[in-house]
């Protein structure tokens, strides 16, 4: 079986389905690649550079697997063969009408954006390989269009206070404007129903704003839902007071299948200072902003530039091109389990049933539900053990008891023992009270690097070996040098592990 890339037929696509790269992994599958010609320039991949990797430069639409970033157009779709898959961004859950036009055709068609979310299916999911370059680029547009610095700094010719950025969702789009924001020193603060995501946010140097209500509750399905009346009241409360101080606004909130929901309004916007920037990640599909214009930039009345770009990812069109032509293959991995070049569809798999649109020319979608992986998992109440009983705690009677034990023992070994061990014993034993006093005290996390300290211990282990050393018989030589290495390698490695340890301690 052959291997066709299209070329991208929607305007201003600059992504390609398959880089070199990506093409000599899908050939290891024991596929030959045909590359419609000119379809990586766009992206920086020259015909030269695809011939190199091992492909032929022809018409890649009458080959038996066709790739595509987005879906081909009817002209493309038209030299497809009958028996053919085709595999591309079909985007089935919000055009009826491709759906319609896909089920007309005899061909087996597959669409990327509906891979689950599951754990299995991470090195397939288009979504957030785009959505992690977009949220990137989201921030260097807005940083355009701010035309200041993001950081703060104080210089002899006066202070320049640091950017404020709020990013509303906090998804991988949201996280990657977080990050990015973040390092160029801007002060980072964002919101999310999901409140899983607090530790994510402050991971990566923002600060979460969580809106206290009885709906919040952790997501079943790793996206946000649609939240009720109360909640979104005090939504709206707090949108409307960090617009007024945000000098960008960043939004990404999507809800599966559906519109976008509308969280900045044009009251919002006009409250925002003059040179502040909006950048609606969700303008394709319809925008969280009241004003914003699908694939467009516009300029308030009161100087305010909202960005609809809706080709965030294909601003960076080599790594978007590298990162989905890796999503495409580890599908064909998955779908050539025998690395024969014969494409399997198997249709008991979640992750290729789910992002089957038609099958040989019949309907297959919507497909059934898929048990994602952020859903808890129940434990049956049947399988739920008894916690074992915990033993009472030792009296003040029995504890005394213990001690008074101990201490004839002592004394008793004390009064028997040579007088040479008594010093010895009486080291041992301020030892003993002086270390667990010391080490209660220390912190729990120096806990490891205190521990490979006392490794140095074993420096009277040498002391000890080079006196006995040459000074006996051979047998006695032979363990005092065997003792000198050991003893050593436990020094100095206790030392190379504490030093490493203490490293993780400094923030520079």
């Amino acid at each position: 079986m052959n291997v066709g890339v299209l070329k991208e037929a929607r305007a201003g696509e600059s992504r390609v389905s398959a880089t070199p790269a990506t093409i000599e992994q899908i050939r290891k599958l024991g596929y030959d690649v045909v590359v419609d010609p000119g379809a990586g320039v766009a992206a920086g991949f020259t015909d030269s550079a695809y011939e190199a990797a091992g492909a032929t430069i022809g018409d890649a639409a009458a080959e038996d697997v066709v790739l595509g970033v987005n879906a081909p157009d009817p002209s493309q779709l038209d030299r497809v063969r009958p028996a053919a898959t085709v595999i591309a961004l079909f985007a089935p859950a919000f055009d009826p009408v491709m759906v319609e036009e896909l089920g007309r055709r005899p061909f087996t068609a597959l669409s990327m954006d509906a891979v689950p979310r599951i754990s299995r299916a991470q090195s397939m999911d288009v979504l957030s390989s785009m959505a992690n370059i977009a949220g990137y680029r989201a921030v260097i547009e807005a940083a355009h269009e701010f035309g200041r610095f993001f950081t703060g700094q104080v210089t002899a010719a006066g202070k320049v206070p640091p950017a404020r950025v709020l990013v509303a969702g906090a998804g991988v789009a949201g996280l990657a404007a977080i990050g990015a924001a973040g390092s160029l020193g801007a002060i980072v603060r964002a919101t999310d129903p999901r409140p899983e995501v607090a530790d994510q946010v402050r991971s990566l140097g923002g600060e979460y704003l969580s809106i206290e209500s009885a709906e919040v509750e952790v997501s079943k399905t790793g996206y946000a839902k649609e939240m009720g009346e109360e909640y979104k009241a005090r939504e709206v409360e707090l949108y409307a007071a960090q617009c007024r101080e945000a000098d960008i606004v960043i939004t990404t909130a999507l809800i599966p299948g559906r519109p976008a929901p509308t969280l900045i309004t044009a009251e919002m916007v006009a409250s925002m200072k003059p040179g502040s920037v909006i950048v609606d990640m969700a303008a394709a599909n319809g925008g969280n902003v009241v004003g914003t214009v699908k694939g467009e930039k516009t300029v308030t009345a009161n100087g305010v530039t909202i960005i609809g770009y809706t080709d965030l990812a294909g601003r960076l069109p080599a790594q978007a091109s590298q990162l989905y032509g890796t999503n495409l293959v580890n599908l064909l991995k998955l779908m050539t389990p025998d690395k024969d070049a014969r494409l399997v569809l198997d249709w008991e798999d979640p992750v290729q049933r789910s992002i089957t649109v038609v099958r040989k020319g019949e309907l297959a979608w919507p497909p059934p539900p898929v048990q994602v992986s952020a859903a808890p998992a129940t434990t049956p109440t049947a399988a739920v053990r008894e916690p074992a009983p915990k033993k009472p705690p030792m009296s003040a009677r029995g504890r005394f008891g213990g001690v008074a034990v101990a201490a004839l023992a002592l004394f008793l070994a004390a009064g028997f023992a040579p007088a040479a061990l008594l010093p010895h014993v009486t080291v041992f034993v301020l030892a003993i009270v002086i270390g667990y006093y010391v080490i209660g005290h220390v912190h729990h996390a120096l806990h490891t690097p205190l521990m490979s300290v006392t490794n140095a211990i074993s420096g009277i282990v040498v002391v000890g070996a080079l006196l006995q050393i040459g000074h006996g018989s051979t047998a006695v030589t032979v363990l005092s040098a065997v003792a000198i290495l050991l003893a050593s390698i436990n020094v100095f490695g206790g030392f190379a592990v504490t030093r490493r340890m203490l490293a993780m301690f400094n923030r520079s």
